[in-house]
């Protein structure tokens, strides 16, 4: 048969049609495509060729800078203004520019092209072997069930075309295929780009099978235990059979990589030498007493139990410490301390600011991105199944409509739960029972009731101006001194000089300002020393005022309670105990109460009530009746920081009374409790942080409930001898030692 017969013949007559350019695909006859309709060029032709009785355009591929110079007749099948569906007819030998018709479209004129019938047994023959090649390729990206609609094309010309469709092929390929007329010729030149792509999914697959062997040696050498083990082996499989192509192939092997870098057979071996573990926490943190003492007797238990043949681990067994106080007072560093001690890895997990509850169980693997949760990225970081794991900043966990972490928290720190934590990425048991959790938090109003329910609570209410300068001279300095580049003996800061900086430039729970400040210092001794390699620097208490200028703070009771209507009340706020001056002042006016200082509601109930006792005690109080009918104005200085709590009522009840009487308050005297109506004063927490923000402010005399007597045993000793403390049972006790 001769070979001219498949030689294309062009249909009689030459036509112009609006081109519309292709930049990022090819569309051949019999190709039904949605095309974006983007740029002005791609507008224009489609309003060209809606308004043409056709409603054809012609398809132009636009790669490298020039125009193909063959393209496809397609008709327009819809369209909704912003993308075309259009469905290619024929192929078409570009001519020269057509007339435009007045619009913007770029018209072309065109030879359309038709396919000589009957195809030769040549042109049957090769597509035969390029249809068994497609079938081949799909087949290896797990898509054989495309193989019955390739097999039922019988037309050697769209076998040919079959290639336009493949993603293996760049767009210069698929130009030359378009272009390519003849279809023995054009055959041909897809066999050869098929054989090519076939040999790189071969290539991939060779490289699969080593992935899978090296995916089953890690399983073997795992130790994971057997529901593990067959899960991954299930995921294995799928992995062998699967296309490296096919989306999922991405998904299987960050998955497998995530269960099989978890640590399943890793113990750390722990450390039951208590004293030793008494050493490390001691040379880590001054103070402290009650929370060293409580890491011990968590350990001795595990001590006994380790000794006497007692399982450690398993259903609730676990203690979760929740180390809560201020900022500034070692609680993170302190777990570090205790993984130090104990001799196991140590790992953080951020839980400030956290609202999506995946963060905590994962996210479902369908989800794009998905990834395991923060608990078994601490476990793989920690590389041992019983690590200390410090949950940081629990009290700042939020919750919106993405889920609610603290809920998703419940089951990890519930002993009797977490040796079956499930992760959703996962969707495999990780038992989390021999791990040490080890929560912080500011305060506790924040945390939900049942998390809180689950975590003992050991309390930081901050350091002395004592423990603050021995932490300073054995801790602060010279880590310092180290950072800033010195030596020890280029400078010298004297015990003096610590005080004058804890006294005058902090008053804070914890110890960051002080850091801070003594920062400040050496890096004003090392730019001398940088610059005049002068004598060693010692930097005493005059040396402190030359450096950091006049001190911060300053006596203030003094100043404040110099004037009636001023009293001294003792607060706990998320950074610690806290000095409030309650201001109370009388006007002309109509009769009534005006409550400033951005209080909450329960101050301004406590103000409310202290109004309503001086006025229904007025005669024994020697308060001038008179004095009542006025308006009263009480404010709580610093109204850009919210204050709320019960403990203001006796302060309130002392600045009225100071105020109506004309008696200023002691300025030594400080105090806290909640009144009621009939003057009873009623205990309140946060004694110990209280009593540490007097004594930092230099107060010396504290008036407490009297239901809060137990308390002072949490005040640290030299505290106690340096202050005086007045119990009250009722606001005549307090009202005779806030006069004098």
């Amino acid at each position: 048969m001769s070979d001219t017969s498949s030689t294309p013949t062009a249909s009689a007559g030459t036509r112009t049609l609006p081109v519309l350019p292709l930049t990022a695909g090819v569309v051949g006859p019999g190709m039904v495509v949605t095309i974006l309709v983007d740029s002005p060029e791609a507008r224009a032709a489609m309003t060209a060729a809606l308004d043409h009785a056709s409603r054809r355009l012609l398809l132009v591929p636009h790669v490298d800078g020039r125009y193909a110079t063959v393209g496809t007749v397609a008709a327009v099948e819809d369209t909704n203004g912003r993308a075309v569906v259009v469905r290619g007819i024929e192929r078409a030998v570009l001519g020269a520019a057509g007339p435009a018709d007045g619009d913007a479209a770029l018209w072309l004129s065109y030879e359309p092209v038709a396919e000589a019938a009957p195809p030769t047994e040549e042109a049957r023959a090769l597509a035969r072997e390029y249809r068994t090649i497609v079938e081949r390729i799909l087949d290896r990206r797990g898509a054989g069930r495309l193989t019955e609609a390739v097999r039922g094309l019988r037309d050697p010309s769209a076998v040919a075309d079959l290639a336009l469709w493949s993603p293996d092929l760049t767009l210069a390929d698929k130009v030359r295929i378009l272009e390519t007329i003849d279809v023995e010729e054009r055959l041909r030149l897809v066999i050869e780009l098929g054989r090519a792509s076939l040999a790189e999914l071969d290539a991939d697959a060779g490289a699969d099978a080593d992935d899978v062997a090296v995916y089953r040696t890690r399983l073997a050498e795992s130790g994971a235990p057997e529901a593990v083990r067959a899960a991954v082996e299930r995921e294995i499989e799928r992995l062998e059979r699967m296309s490296a192509q096919s989306p999922e192939h991405s998904w299987i092997v960050a998955w497998l990589d995530t269960v099989l870098d978890i640590p399943w057979s890793v113990r750390a071996e722990e450390s039951f030498e208590l004293d030793a573990v008494r050493r490390v926490l001691d040379a880590d943190h001054a103070g402290l007493a009650d929370v060293k003492d409580r890491i011990i007797e968590a350990l001795a238990v595990r001590k006994l139990r380790a000794e006497r043949g007692v399982e450690v681990s398993g259903r609730g067994t676990g203690t979760i410490l929740a180390l809560v106080g201020p900022p500034g007072v070692g609680k993170t560093s302190l777990g570090e301390s205790v993984a130090r001690a104990l001799g196991r890895p140590f790992a953080r997990v951020a839980l400030g600011g956290v609202r999506d509850e995946a963060e905590i169980r994962g996210h479902r693997r369908t989800y794009v991105g998905a990834r395991a949760g923060r608990f078994v990225r601490a476990m793989t970081e920690a590389g041992s199944m019983n690590p200390v794991l410090l949950l940081d900043e629990i009290d700042k966990v939020g919750s919106d409509w993405r889920g609610d972490p603290s809920s998703a928290l419940l089951e990890v720190l519930d002993p009797a739960q977490n040796h079956t934590f499930r992760d959703h990425y996962l969707e495999v048991d990780l038992d989390l029972s021999d791990v040490v959790f080890i929560a912080t938090a500011n305060t506790l109003e924040t945390i939900p009731a049942p998390l809180l329910d689950r975590m003992e609570v050991v309390t930081l209410d901050g350091y002395t101006h004592e423990e603050k300068a021995a932490i300073a001279r054995d801790h602060v300095l010279p880590r310092l001194i180290e950072r800033t580049g010195l030596r020890e003996d280029e400078v010298s800061v004297t015990d003096d000089a610590i005080e004058a900086i804890v006294v005058g430039h902090t008053r804070e729970a914890g110890v960051r300002e002080l850091e801070r400040q003594l920062g400040r210092v050496l890096r004003k001794v090392a730019a001398r020393v940088a610059t005049d390699d002068a004598e060693p620097v010692v930097v005493d208490a005059d040396g402190v005022r030359e450096l950091l200028g006049r001190p911060r703070f300053r006596d203030e009771a003094k100043v404040r309670t110099s004037v009636p209507g001023v009293a001294t009340g003792l607060a706990v706020t998320g950074v610690g105990g806290d000095v409030l001056f309650v201001e109370a002042a009388a006007m002309d006016g109509e009769p009534g109460l005006t409550l400033t200082g951005q209080l909450g509601d329960v101050m301004k109930e406590s103000a409310e009530i202290a109004r309503s006792y001086v006025r229904s005690h007025a005669a024994a109080l020697g308060v001038d009746p008179a004095g009542l009918e006025r308006r009263v104005h009480v404010h709580v200085p610093a109204g850009a920081t919210p204050k709320d709590g019960p403990s203001a009522g006796v302060t309130m009840t002392t600045a009225l009374v100071s105020l109506l009487t004309g008696r200023p308050v002691k300025e030594s005297v400080g105090m806290t409790g909640e009144v009621t109506l009939q003057g009873l004063v009623l205990p309140i927490g946060g004694v110990k942080q209280k009593v540490l923000a007097a004594h930092r402010a230099g107060l010396t005399e504290v008036v407490l409930p009297a239901g809060n007597d137990g308390d002072l045993d949490d005040v640290p000793e030299a505290v106690r001898d340096a202050m005086t403390f007045h119990l009250a049972s009722t606001i005549d006790d307090v009202l005779g030692v806030a006069f004098a």
